[in-house]
C-alpha cells in the first residue's frame, strides 16, 4: 500500500491500515481504562492552548498559531494517550490519526514544553500508569544480538535510501547552517576525522572499534595506515562493511568480526566507539566501559561520541517504556553527561576532553528525514508498509526535535587511563 504523508493542515483523514499482526496495537485504538481518556481529552486539550502550535480536533474550528495538530480522529487519538501516554500519541500518528505540516517543528514545540504538558500534581502520580520496560530488552548476550537485529538488520537498501553515501549513522559535523545536502558526506568524514585525532589514529597504530556500523570509520583509520579491529552484532552491517572495505582495497588491514564488546581481545593503541552506548543499556555501562579500560594498551587514548541527556531526564527514562523503546531502539537508553562520566571513573578512565554539537545533529536528521520521505516509493518498493513509513518519519522527526529543543545534545569525549586512581580495582 503506498500512502502519501500529508503535509497541509486541514486536509480530511488520511487513516493508514495498519496490518493487524504486523502492528497490533497500531490497528486498532486500544479500550482505555475507564476515565482515562475523558483524563487525556481534558489535559491534551488545556496544554495545547498554551503552546505556540495551531490545534484542529475533529470537525472544530482551528485555534492558535504555528505548526499544525490536526487531529482527524479524536475518539482514537485520546484513548491511545489515555491508555498508554506518550506511546499512544505515537501510534496515533502511525494510525494516521493525526497529522501535521510541520511535524519536526511541532515535536520541538511539544519537546521545548514537555516538564509543563502534565500538572505538577499528577507528574508525581506517574508511575502509577507508566509502563515499565520489558524484562526481555535486557541486553543480555542473546538480548543484545535480538535488540541490535530489530534495528540494524532491517534492510542495507533501507539505510542506504536515506543516509548519505559514506553509510554514517551517526551526527555529521558541518561548516555552516542551514546544512546543505550535498556537504553531508563531507561533513560525516569531518565528523570521523575528528574522532580519529581524538585517539591519534596514525600509520601502524592499532586501532579498535565498538560498533562497526558499515564500515565508514573504519574506512577512513585504514586509509590512514592504521592496522583496524572492528566489530559489530549486525550481520548485515558486517557483509557490507567487508564489502566496501575489500572494494577499497584495505581488507588486508582491516578485520570486521561478528562479535560481541565483552568478547575482545587484546589491546589496542586507540579505541572508538560512535554512539554505540545508548544500545548498551543501564544495567551493562559498568561493563562497557570496564571493557575499554581493557582494551586500550598502556598511553592509549578512548574516543568516543555519544548522544546525552539531561541526568534527570535519564533516570526517567531509564524506567519508562517508551514509543522510541518500544518501535525503534528495543533495549536503548541515552546516557546523561554525569552517567558517562561516573562509569568511566569506575572503570578507571577520566574525561580528558568534551565537546559537544547537538546543533549539528538537528541538521543531520533533517537531512535523513528529507531523503527518506522523498524516497517513500522506493522504501515500499522494497517491502516496508505504510505504517512502518510513518513510523520512521515520526522516529526521524521526534530526533530532530529532541536536539532542537536542547532537549538532547551529541558529545565527542576523549578518555584516558586515570593514573590518579591507579589500577582500577
Amino acid at each position: 500500500m503506498t500512502l502519501s504523508l500529508p503535509r497541509t493542515a486541514d486536509e480530511p483523514a488520511q487513516r493508514c491500515s495498519a496490518d493487524a499482526q504486523a502492528w497490533p496495537d497500531v490497528a486498532r485504538p486500544p479500550a482505555a481504562p475507564f476515565g482515562h481518556a475523558a483524563v487525556a481529552r481534558r489535559l491534551v486539550r488545556r496544554a495545547v492552548a498554551a503552546l505556540p502550535i495551531r490545534c484542529r480536533f475533529g470537525t472544530d474550528a482551528p485555534r492558535g498559531s504555528g505548526p499544525s495538530l490536526t487531529v482527524h480522529d479524536p475518539d482514537a487519538f485520546f484513548r491511545r494517550i489515555g491508555a498508554h501516554g506518550l506511546i499512544g500519541f505515537g501510534e496515533s500518528y502511525m494510525a494516521g490519526e493525526w497529522d501535521s505540516d510541520d511535524l519536526p517543528g511541532l515535536l520541538t514545540v511539544l519537546a521545548a514544553h514537555v516538564d509543563d504538558l502534565v500538572p505538577a500534581p499528577l507528574r508525581r502520580l506517574r508511575g502509577a500508569w507508566v509502563q515499565h520496560r520489558p524484562e526481555v530488552q535486557l541486553n543480555s548476550r542473546a538480548g543484545a544480538r535480538e535488540n541490535i537485529h530489530h534495528h540494524y538488520d532491517l534492510s542495507n537498501e533501507l539505510f542506504a535510501l536515506f543516509l548519505d553515501e559514506t553509510l554514517s549513522y551517526s551526527s555529521a559535523v558541518f561548516t555552516s547552517f542551514p546544512a546543505r545536502r550535498e556537504t553531508l558526506a563531507a561533513a560525516q568524514h569531518r565528523k570521523i576525522d575528528r574522532l580519529l585525532d581524538l585517539a591519534c589514529v596514525g600509520p601502524g597504530k592499532r586501532l579498535l572499534e565498538i560498533g562497526t556500523g558499515w564500515g565508514g570509520l573504519a574506512l577512513r583509520a585504514a586509509a590512514r595506515g592504521a592496522h583496524v579491529t572492528t566489530v559489530t552484532l549486525s550481520a548485515e552491517q558486517q557483509h557490507l562493511a567487508r564489502r566496501r572495505i575489500a572494494a577499497a582495497g584495505l581488507a588486508d588491514r582491516v578485520d570486521v568480526e561478528l562479535r560481541d564488546y565483552r568478547d575482545v581481545e587484546g589491546r589496542y593503541d586507540a579505541v572508538v566507539s560512535v554512539e554505540m552506548i545508548e544500545a548498551v543499556g543501564r544495567d551493562f555501562w559498568p561493563t562497557y566501559f570496564a571493557a575499554l579500560r581493557d582494551a586500550v594498551a598502556p598511553g592509549g587514548r578512548i574516543a568516543l561520541q555519544s548522544i546525552t541527556m539531561g541526568h534527570e531526564r535519564m533516570l526517567h527514562t531509564a524506567r519508562t517504556h517508551t514509543w522510541i523503546s518500544k518501535y525503534v531502539f528495543p533495549g536503548g537508553l541515552i546516557p546523561s553527561r554525569e552517567a558517562i562520566e561516573a562509569h568511566a571513573g569506575g572503570a578507571g578512565l577520566r574525561i580528558v576532553s568534551d565537546q559537544g554539537y547537538g546543533d549539528h545533529y538537528a541538521q543531520t536528521l533533517r537531512l535523513w528525514r528529507e531523503r527518506f520521505t522523498e524516497a517513500a516509493d522506493a522504501v515500499a518498493a522494497l517491502g516496508f508498509d505504510a505504517t512502518f513509513r510513518r513510523m520512521w518519519e515520526f522516529y526521524l522527526a521526534y530526533s530532530e526535535a529532541g536536539f532542537r529543543a536542547r532537549y538532547l545534545d551529541v558529545r565527542q569525549l576523549l578518555l584516558t587511563e586515570d593514573i590518579r586512581q591507579g589500577a582500577p580495582q
